[in-house]
């Protein structure tokens, strides 16, 4: 087994439980992938030069007890278009595929919830004289009502492959944070698949109020650290987004000075905070 293999085994079932992805027995190139909130499981062969050489979608291992006929069928062809598509020669790859294939599934499910609905409604009489009620509102649909938001994005923080991007932006209340990150979320598929999408803003109301929130989005604590730094700056009516895309690789508590750095840079982009003056030199006294 090749580190980086090795590095992804572990990484995988750390996030999504152990038991995710297992060695179909031992010194075996083959291993079973039971994907999060899936009761199918597939077979992967990952060959001797891997990241170097693709993985190998074998089939299906088992199609569980709760799946429905076919579930398992189209799981398995899904998975091997999304391997695919996000696999990139000397990169590992099976991360970026189960997010995708989660998502995908969440796109047939709910576009199978609407299709039995439109058949439900079409097999119902009508009933005269009855108010309609107003359609419910598809949160993506308003997510893309919303105006591009002014994102101002730091450099890219890289280490041991994994990515780090924030973006700030000037918000007035609560709405408009929770808007911009639902917009962000609908429009930018490579930061929807992210890892993690952390949050923070802080915001000044009226009659002395203030609001201030975060969200970890599953980096346990970053989401307080991420405010704490807010805070620490005196940085007023802003979020932050942080992006993480996981490289294989655990940082440690690294990766909190990485998450604050990658805000830091974006927060003096935007002019919340002073760029420190190049042309100013230590004990100059100017």
């Amino acid at each position: 087994m090749s580190e980086e293999l090795k590095d992804e085994v572990e990484a995988i079932n750390s996030i999504y439980g152990d038991g995710c992805l297992v060695q179909s027995s031992e010194d075996s190139n083959v291993y079973i992938l039971t994907p999060p909130e899936e009761s199918a499981s597939l077979r992967i062969e990952f060959p001797p030069g891997y990241p170097q050489e693709p993985p190998v979608v074998i089939g299906t291992n088992s199609t569980g007890d709760h799946g429905k006929r076919g579930d398992a069928a189209r799981e398995l062809e899904m998975f091997r278009e999304v391997v695919g598509s996000v696999y990139e020669p000397g990169m590992v790859c099976l991360f970026d595929a189960i997010e995708d294939l989660k998502r995908r599934l969440e796109e047939f499910a709910e576009l199978e919830h609407l299709q039995q609905e439109e058949e439900a409604a079409a097999a119902t009489p009508e009933v005269a004289d009855e108010p309609s009620l107003p359609p419910a509102q598809d949160p993506m649909a308003i997510a893309m009502s919303i105006e591009e938001p002014p994102w101002i994005i730091s450099d890219p923080f890289v280490e041991l492959k994994s990515v780090f991007v924030a973006r700030c932006a000037n918000v007035s209340s609560t709405a408009e944070a929770e808007g911009f990150l639902q917009h962000l979320l609908a429009t930018d598929k490579k930061v929807r698949i992210a890892t993690h999408n952390i949050t923070a803003w802080r915001i000044k109301g009226p009659n002395n109020t203030s609001f201030q929130d975060c969200n970890d989005d599953g980096e346990t604590a970053a989401g307080g650290r991420l405010l704490h730094l807010m805070q620490l700056m005196d940085i007023w009516d802003c979020m932050v987004i942080v992006t993480r895309w996981y490289g294989g690789h655990k940082l440690g508590p690294r990766r909190f000075a990485l998450i604050n750095q990658a805000a830091r840079d974006a927060f003096v982009k935007a002019g919340f905070v002073p760029e420190p003056s190049a042309g100013k030199k230590k004990g100059s006294g100017k």
